[in-house]
């Protein structure tokens, strides 16, 4: 949202002479003017006597030394608390080690600094429970990554042909192990109740950790398998939305769409999230 990118200019022949530090100096520079910008709207400083006038402080900032990450694991939240003696060695695109309920979970950096302070302040984000980065991960950590992702490929096929053996009405959307291998997780979805009793027995024996077998919705699936929507771009809830809103067919009729309703479904047949950016909330 508010990251700035000028990796360009390292492939610009006018700053091949241009060393790694000056390029960190001339990014930081960036940053602390957009910062500043960001600040003065906040702040309703604006030299500008229309813009931002009505600007209101909903939320305090949170002054706690949070980062943004991108995780594949079970994170409640795109940011994490970092501990204090991690204050000033945790960088963007770092891998770290995440406490999160008492299990561990890898995930890497993607924002840092006062950026990710104000982009948690515009959505009204403070003082809520976060996970907590740990550590970095070392070459160990990533060993056991990979690992976890061989067991959770080696899973699949062992799970499905369980389901045919069974006559169990399920299917399978995603396998999922803990970094520190305490569960492993299998997403599906059904039609209804399923009785996976004995489905979780023979998992467990195979695989010597604890079973969870989650069921989700049609629009949880979407999101975890991601793809294409019509527009041409990534799905918006596997791309950024953080949680679901109800959608019904009143904001299509605010936005006058109702005449092409065949076109407002989504791959999960669901309506489509981007009905209620138009809402009002």
């Amino acid at each position: 949202m508010y990251h700035i990118d000028i990796s360009f200019l390292k492939n610009n022949s006018a700053n091949l002479t241009e060393s790694n530090q000056e390029l960190n100096h001339l990014a930081n520079t960036y940053e602390s003017l957009i910062v500043g910008k960001i600040n003065q709207q906040l702040c309703n400083k604006s030299g500008c006597f229309f813009c931002y006038s009505e600007i209101e402080q909903t939320v305090p900032i949170d002054h706690r030394n949070v980062v943004e990450v991108d995780c594949n694991g079970l994170l409640n939240c795109n940011f994490c608390a970092v501990n204090n003696g991690l204050t000033n060695n945790i960088f963007p695109e770092d891998f770290v080690i995440v406490n999160n309920d008492d299990s561990l979970e890898i995930a890497q950096v993607k924002l840092v600094g006062e950026i990710v302070r104000l982009k948690r302040h515009s959505i009204g984000l403070y003082g809520e429970d976060l996970p907590v980065i740990i550590r970095k991960a070392t070459t160990d950590d990533l060993e056991r990554v990979r690992k976890n992702i061989q067991d959770e490929e080696r899973a699949v096929p062992f799970f499905r042909n369980a389901l045919l053996r069974l006559n169990l009405n399920m299917k399978l959307v995603r396998v999922h192990f803990q970094f520190d291998r305490k569960k492993l997780f299998f997403f599906y979805t059904a039609d209804g109740r399923v009785d996976f009793r004995e489905l979780a027995k023979e998992l467990a024996s195979e695989f010597k950790t604890r079973i969870e077998l989650r069921q989700i919705g049609v629009r949880d699936e979407a999101k975890k398998l991601g793809g294409m929507g019509t527009c041409g771009r990534e799905y918006c809830c596997n791309s950024f939305l953080a949680n679901f809103k109800k959608i019904t067919t009143h904001l299509a009729n605010e936005q006058n769409l109702l005449s092409s309703m065949g076109k407002l479904s989504g791959p999960c047949n669901k309506l489509k999230c981007c009905l209620s950016f138009e809402g009002e909330y």
